[in-house]
């Protein structure tokens, strides 16, 4: 019997053991080359085949202005390729190049026309592109390396070749709806931004109601049939809802070149401008400019009027004065002597803006408004105040100067004006001899400027406060969803009317006789104050050049009726604040000059001519009427003596084909269409010019509709 060889079987499991853990090292070695090196190229196969939860992307609503105009909406993008197999393979590429391979008129034309659309690059550029693509036969060669807007896009769709269908000429394109703002930087800092490419909110109005504008996601899936995917919608997306805000387009324009023009001409770094309506709170505009250093010119940045806390300054006297005036501690008959214009108060020297003339003397309490003496100020209210100075902050809480006005955006910041404390053994914790004559003067406090004009949006109620409105309602689909109504912070602001009557007549003295003249009009009754403040850099106010808050804040129409001697009802209210480096810095000169151009504007506005007046006897005209209620109509013509042969001949489209809008205002023309169900974007103002449908033809629900207003 033959011995067994221990040694050969040895042998044997040690090549198969050896063979065995190459083969694991090599799977391992596989594993991690695909998990590193071909990461990449893996995850985007997986992603090509996926079937389930395909995500649907909704439509982000729009925000409007007050009267209706797209502050920010969705416009459609478009990326152009051209698939040269599909050319080849339909042959329709003798349209290309003849049998000889020579160019044709044809590619002459679309090359040509494309250096019109694209003038940086030449139409020789545009051929060899284009030949280059062919010879490689690409699937999906760009035409131009950028997007390309709507107009542009159905330009190019229109050439030869690439308006034939895409099976046969090979035009192919990418659709992506890109968050736009129409009115370009126009009240962006309040509007608000969201990323291009995610469409996700950052800022602003657009953060502030993010959840209602995206909407809602929908899902699909895909399922293979006879060789093609077929998409099956499981959610359809739930498209955002629109918000309708208070701005008023040409408010804010007028306030923002009012405030540039200005800003210029002094050289200053920053400006804010608002403009609020009293009985309602309604913010008709909100300017917010910085200097670019670079370009020299100024851009909506940061939401300043919101979100900077600073030290007031003079416009702060008002609120010191209302809190004396309603404790009934102050009165407008009481003298002060402010002597020279130099007063040392607790060891610290309070000036007044003329000391080096010498001063004011003696001054009675409106007078030191209407001067903005600093001294005439401080010295009344460290009088009754000095011993108890929480009680003058729990006054300047009750006239709601330190209210939390609760606004929506993320960047706002409340006022900070500190409550004196003591310790257990009486010593003040946060306070000394000076913090109170300084902030009744405006320093030691922090406030926005979005909260002083609320403040004095008050005064000009008549004593009720209301609370900033930036947005009035929601719409879906033109029907209202939710109203936000007028909120009242408080009812009253003061507990004495005769307070509240004695700072409103001080106010109108400021502008008609005091320091605020350059904010006034001979036209109408402006009241307010203007204010001067040193700002604070590196924990003082003496480092270098001097940096200076220049603001004015009022409210117009004012004063009394010159025929019934009734108060007037102020109908805005607004501040103006201007920062900038060194003298000359005066806010009742330089703000007060934009209030002034801000006021007259807005008035010159709401002016109501006789229409008669502006008749002009030689020239008819006969309506050119588009659609509507044919009774209705002929009514309205015969009450005018136009015949029923004068009407424009037109042709009736019914609710579910495209109506001719050519020619309508914008609101004519979004309310016919869109009562079809079709959704509209708006490029441009004035008249529709161009829609994207033409008359006649099926319009479907949700459809978009593009019209190009001139």
């Amino acid at each position: 019997m033959a011995s067994y060889d221990n040694n050969k079987s040895t042998l044997r499991y040690t090549i198969f053991a050896v063979l065995l853990t190459m083969v694991a090292v090599a799977v391992l070695a596989k594993g991690f080359y695909i998990m590193t090196v071909q990461r990449a190229y893996w995850s985007a196969v997986d992603s090509l085949v996926k079937r389930d939860s395909i995500p649907m992307k909704p439509m982000r609503g729009t925000i409007f202005g007050e009267n209706g105009q797209q502050l920010a909406c969705n416009l459609p993008e478009y990326r152009m390729h051209m698939d040269f197999v599909a050319l080849q393979e339909s042959k329709a590429d003798t349209l290309w190049h003849d049998s000889l391979g020579n160019d044709t008129k044809v590619l002459d034309t679309i090359c040509n026309e494309l250096h019109n659309l694209f003038p940086h690059k030449s139409a020789a550029d545009f051929r060899a592109h284009l030949k280059e693509g062919y010879a490689k036969k690409s699937r999906y060669w760009p035409i131009v390396k950028q997007r390309v807007d709507f107009n542009t896009f159905k330009k190019v769709k229109a050439l030869p070749i690439f308006r034939l269908r895409p099976g046969i000429g090979g035009f192919t394109s990418d659709e992506y709806m890109v968050r736009t703002r129409p009115y370009g930087s126009l009240a962006s800092s309040v509007i608000g931004d969201t990323y291009k490419e995610k469409g996700t909110a950052f800022s602003g109005l657009e953060l502030a109601y993010d959840t209602i504008l995206k909407g809602r996601a929908g899902f699909m899936h895909r399922r293979k049939v006879l060789d093609t995917n077929v998409n099956i919608v499981d959610s359809n997306a739930v498209n955002g809802m629109d918000i309708v805000t208070t701005i008023d387009v040409g408010i804010q324009d007028l306030a923002e070149r009012s405030l540039i023009k200005e800003l210029k001409k002094d050289g200053a770094y920053t400006g804010v401008a608002i403009v609020m309506e009293v009985e309602t709170g309604d913010i008709k505009a909100m300017v917010n400019m910085d200097l670019d250093r670079e370009t020299g010119e100024y851009r909506e940045s940061r939401n300043h009027a919101i979100a900077d806390l600073l030290e007031p300054g003079s416009v702060f006297k008002t609120a010191s004065f209302f809190v004396g005036l309603d404790d009934e501690v102050i009165d407008t008959t009481m003298l002060i002597d402010t002597g020279c214009g130099i007063r040392e108060m607790y060891g610290a020297k309070m000036r007044d803006h003329n000391w080096h003339r010498g001063g004011y003397g003696v001054i009675n309490v409106p007078k030191a408004l209407q001067v903005s003496s600093n001294i005439g100020v401080s010295v009344l209210i460290d009088k009754y105040y000095h011993s108890r100075p929480e009680k003058f902050v729990e006054g300047l809480r009750r006239i709601g100067i330190a209210e939390d006005l609760k606004l929506p955006f993320s960047e706002y910041e409340p006022p900070r004006i500190r409550m004196p404390k003591k310790n257990d053994r009486g010593q003040w914790l946060n306070w000394s001899a000076t913090a109170l004559p300084w902030m009744s003067i405006g320093y030691e406090t922090q406030v926005p400027p979005i909260s002083v004009v609320t403040f004095y949006n008050a005064i000009a109620n008549d004593g009720k406060m209301v609370r900033p409105r930036f947005v009035k309602r929601i719409e879906n689909d033109g029907e209202i969803v939710r109203e936000f109504p007028v909120q009242v912070i408080k009812e009253k602001i003061y507990k004495n009317e005769k307070a509240l009557r004695e700072i409103q007549d001080i106010l109108y003295q400021v502008v008609s006789i005091g320091l605020g003249k350059r904010a006034g009009s001979p036209n109408f009754g402006v009241s307010g104050k203007t204010g001067t403040a040193q700002k604070a850099s590196g924990g003082g106010y003496k480092n270098g050049t001097v940096n200076y808050l220049l603001s004015f804040c009022g409210y117009f129409p004012s004063g009394k009726d010159p025929k019934t001697g009734e108060r007037i009802k102020p109908k805005y209210s607004c501040i103006v604040c201007i920062h900038k480096a060194g003298l000359p810095a005066s806010g009742g000169t330089m703000s007060g000059q934009v209030f002034h151009d801000i006021a007259e504007g807005i008035m010159a506005k709401n002016i109501k001519y006789d229409l008669v007046l502006a008749k002009d006897s030689y020239y008819s005209m006969v309506p050119d009427i588009k659609t509507g209620n044919n009774e209705a109509a002929d009514f309205i013509l015969s009450h005018f003596n136009l015949k029923q042969g004068e009407r424009r001949s037109e042709v009736r489209y019914s609710k579910n084909q495209m109506p001719n809008v050519i020619g309508m205002g914008a609101r004519d023309a979004v309310y016919i269409i869109e009562s079809r169900g079709a959704k509209v974007i708006i490029q441009g103002t004035g008249k529709v010019r161009q829609q994207s449908k033409p008359a006649g033809s099926q319009i479907k629900k949700n459809e978009k509709i593009v019209l190009q207003l001139t």
